[in-house]
């Protein structure tokens, strides 16, 4: 390392540090999932993002997603999506796959790599020690020819409506960073798969956490012209809902972000997962990396 380069990295050492110190002890919930899963580079680099977060003090905690793939391995075994609304029907051979993949294959893949980088990662989901238990889902759709509400039967698709953060705090206490796959029981007995943003949102709302993030696949909440909008409250979000600024699949993550913060979350930030470091540009330096919605 030349002198330059040395005099440089203690430079944005020194601008971290107030940011560091800010979320020390405080815990971070991080939804991953979109186009940063996929790229083994952005795999590393988001794995080294929380190792470093972990190693400054923070509580980190991974909620992850994984929905080409469980598509992908449903297309591999003959299985056929059937889809209601635009909504993925589960039926119980399709909610064994989600189950095998969510909570196997991709979840022990993100535990692999942030324990390479030096770190204790664990891969859970909501049937470990009972974190999370869920309902099945009701969501409605409105028939465009008669304009009669029609209830969805999409199967085994569920809402999380009780979460116990006992086994969080235990972890924390122990210096490990949880990552959990998005699949919990019913009190009837089955397995519901929910979706990763609505977990992620019930897990930090339950647990008052600093920060919730949201890595997609854009880089935030655009205004009309499509600049990005660094800040917003929830009362300004709303409105952006409401006169169409907000619209198509960010509705309903903004309306996810206004429901964590009302769960007792502080900020909840929705920010581009394929931009290398998110995680660390947006809680670590002064400028943030994608659109901050608080209270």
């Amino acid at each position: 390392m030349t002198p330059d380069e040395a005099e440089h990295q203690a430079r944005l050492l020194a601008e971290a540090l107030p940011f560091m110190q800010a979320y020390e002890n405080k815990t971070v919930v991080v939804k991953y999932g979109g186009h940063a899963m996929g790229n083994s580079e952005l795999g590393k680099a988001f794995a080294r993002d929380i190792a470093l977060l972990k190693q400054s003090g923070v509580n980190p905690i991974v909620v992850h997603g994984g929905g080409p793939q469980i598509g992908e391995m449903l297309k591999s075994l003959g299985i056929e999506s059937r889809f209601e609304g635009g909504l993925r029907v589960t039926d119980k051979r399709t909610v064994e796959v989600v189950e095998m993949v969510l909570a196997g294959s991709i979840n022990k893949e993100i535990v692999a790599l942030i324990n390479a980088e030096g770190e204790w990662a664990i891969g859970l989901c909501g049937k470990d020690g009972n974190m999370v238990f869920a309902e099945k889902a009701k969501k409605t759709i409105v028939d465009p020819d008669s304009n009669i509400e029609r209830v969805l039967d999409l199967g085994f698709v569920g809402e999380p409506v009780e979460v116990d953060r006992t086994l969080l705090d235990l972890l924390a206490r122990s210096e490990m960073i949880p990552v959990i796959a998005p699949v919990a029981p019913g009190r009837d007995g089955h397995t519901y798969n929910i979706n990763a943003d609505t977990f992620a949102g019930a897990i930090a709302g339950a647990l008052k956490a600093a920060r919730l993030l949201f890595l997609t696949d854009v880089p935030g909440v655009l205004d009309k012209k499509g600049e990005l909008i660094k800040e917003l409250s929830a009362a300004e979000a709303r409105a952006l809902i409401a006169d169409g600024t907000i619209s198509g699949g960010m509705i309903p993550k903004v309306e996810t972000c206004l429901q964590a913060i009302e769960g007792g979350v502080e900020g909840v930030v929705i920010l581009n997962g394929k931009t290398r470091h998110a995680v660390l540009l947006e809680l670590l330096t002064e400028h943030g990396a994608g659109t901050l919605i608080v209270k």
